[in-house]
Parts: C-alpha cells; structure tokens; sequence
C-alpha cells in the first residue's frame, strides 16, 4: 500500500473527521474521567506536531502527533489508522515519523498514555512491537487502573 506521511494542520476537515471517530472508538472503553484527548484546536499548539498519513488518492487514512513536553521528554498522542487500514503499517508509519520527530528535536525519551482495558490491545501491541517498554505514570496523569504508561529511550 503506498502511504504518504507529513506533517499537517488539525484543523483540515478529513482530520477533524479522523479525530471524531478515535473519539468515538475510545470513550466507550474507560471512564471520561481518564480519557485525555486533544482537540483538533488544541494540536494546533506550538509544542505539538500532528502528521497525517494519506492514501496514495490523497485520503486521510491515519493520523498521531508528537507533543513536546520542554526538552524533558516527548509524548505521543492522538494514534489513529482509519478500520479499512489497520494492520497494514500505517500506524507504525505514523509512529515512525513521530520518532524521528523527537530525534531531530534532540529528544531522549517518547512517552504515552493508552488505555488498560479491553479494546486497547492493538495499541499495546504496536507500541511494544516498535521498542516502547511499560513504565508509571508520568506529567500530571494519575495513576489508575484504566492508564496504561509507555516510554522508549531515544538516546540508544
């Protein structure tokens, strides 16, 4: 499948789109209270870089973003391939250039929060596939049973 992934603005309609249906997959999954999702406006912030990954028609078929957190650390957020996609490395596409985001940015470290419920698998799945290693909480995100903590040490 020819993928194309780069950095773009949020606030395009096929990724606002995007954002809706991660939206309406997770919140079934966990109590909203830790659920911790980023609008398409509040990805437009300075410390955030979203990349869309499109289909070679130009389609919007997944999507994350990097959000940095000072030079102490970067986060992953926002991971989403559209169900037509799923397990055919567009996800692991969008995390790749994610990685090499925070690498040219000096990095050390990649961090994220999923869920621990049922339905969160393919996300442990491809997150400990691509060299993330579960650890605590991190920033200002409880701990709780419904969290799940990830970090991959970039300066190996």
């Amino acid at each position: 499948m020819e993928v194309s992934v780069a950095s773009e603005t949020p606030l395009q309609d096929d990724v606002r789109a995007m954002v809706q249906r991660l939206n309406e997959y997770l919140i079934p999954l966990s109590p909203r209270e830790f659920q911790f999702q980023l609008t398409a406006e509040q990805m437009m912030a300075d410390d955030t870089t979203v990349f869309v990954a499109r289909n070679r028609e130009g389609r919007a078929i997944g999507m994350g973003a990097l959000k940095v957190h000072g030079d102490a650390f970067g986060e992953v957020k926002r991971m989403y391939a559209a169900d037509a996609v799923r397990g055919s490395g567009v996800g692991k596409r969008v995390l790749d250039a994610i990685e090499k985001e925070a690498r040219r940015k000096c990095l050390r470290l990649l961090r994220l929060e999923t869920g621990s419920t049922a339905g969160f698998e393919p996300a442990w799945r491809i997150y400990e596939r691509n060299g993330f290693t579960r650890c605590g909480p991190f920033a200002d995100y409880p701990d709780s049973a419904y969290n799940v903590f990830y970090e991959k040490n970039l300066s190996k």
